[in-house]
């Protein structure tokens, strides 16, 4: 299913989408595809930021053999690949650290889907941003899909804000049209970033959701955003086939 140009509708209108669409990838990631012991959770309330889906580990990674999806070591197939320098990413991991965690166990990884409110000013946007960098900083794997085109805030995209904050050597350029951003970050030795930009009508791509260094699963993005948007009031749905203003 091609993305939507969710700049059409209302805040409101796309909170409503979203809301939905992050309980669909929950209920995605624990019909199995998650490791045995690994878990994800909407909206729950975590010490110091608060993501969309959190995953959390429940047991041990000798554990995570059994029963549940399997993750993978191989490389995730994005199209842009980044890294921090060792250096550089030492010096991050040196920085304060929150201590993330849930009433059940240690978070690993976040997934966040951005609205529009999180760049609609350049306060909330680095409260965006630095509860992302946070997250890195303290050892948490990330996951950003932002659907919405770049502003004043982010010009050359979400994905590159976080990763200019965290000292992260320069992505290559985006490709032309391409303005909306699917982001993956890997917390190792060397810290990844997995970005795979996309634009209003393309598939959404699979988003490796690192559970530990080098050990992910693909997030179907695809696939959850189909899910929701044939839930989603038929109201809201023909307001995409009206023709844009002034079109």
């Amino acid at each position: 299913m091609p993305i939507h140009d969710w700049t059409r509708v209302s805040a409101g209108t796309f909170h409503n989408f979203h809301q939905d669409w992050t309980i669909e990838i929950c209920r995605t990631l624990n019909r199995g595809l998650l490791p045995r012991g690994y878990y994800a959770m909407a909206d729950q309330k975590v010490r110091g930021p608060e993501p969309d889906v959190i995953v959390l580990d429940s047991a041990r990674r000798s554990d995570a053999n059994g029963p549940g999806g399997l993750a993978v070591a191989t490389p995730p197939r994005s199209r842009q690949v980044s890294r921090l320098s060792q250096e550089r990413a030492a010096y991050a991991r040196k920085a304060n650290r929150i201590s993330i965690r849930g009433h059940d166990g240690k978070v690993v990884a976040v997934i966040e889907v951005v609205s529009p409110g999180n760049k609609d000013s350049i306060d909330h946007f680095n409260d965006f941003v630095g509860k992302l960098v946070e997250f890195v900083r303290a050892g948490v794997h990330v996951v950003v899909v932002d659907l919405f085109p770049p502003t004043a805030r982010d010009p050359e995209g979400v994905d590159r804000a976080i990763w200019d904050r965290l000292g992260g050597d320069p992505f290559e350029p985006r490709p032309a049209g391409k303005n909306l951003t699917v982001v993956a970050i890997e917390v190792a030795e060397e810290t990844m970033a997995y970005s795979d930009p996309v634009a209003v009508g393309d598939p959404l791509p699979a988003a490796p959701l690192f559970l530990a260094p080098g050990w992910h699963v693909d997030i179907p993005l695809e696939q959850t955003y189909e899910a929701s948007w044939a839930v989603t009031p038929e109201p809201i749905r023909e307001m995409f086939d009206r023709p844009a203003p002034g079109g």
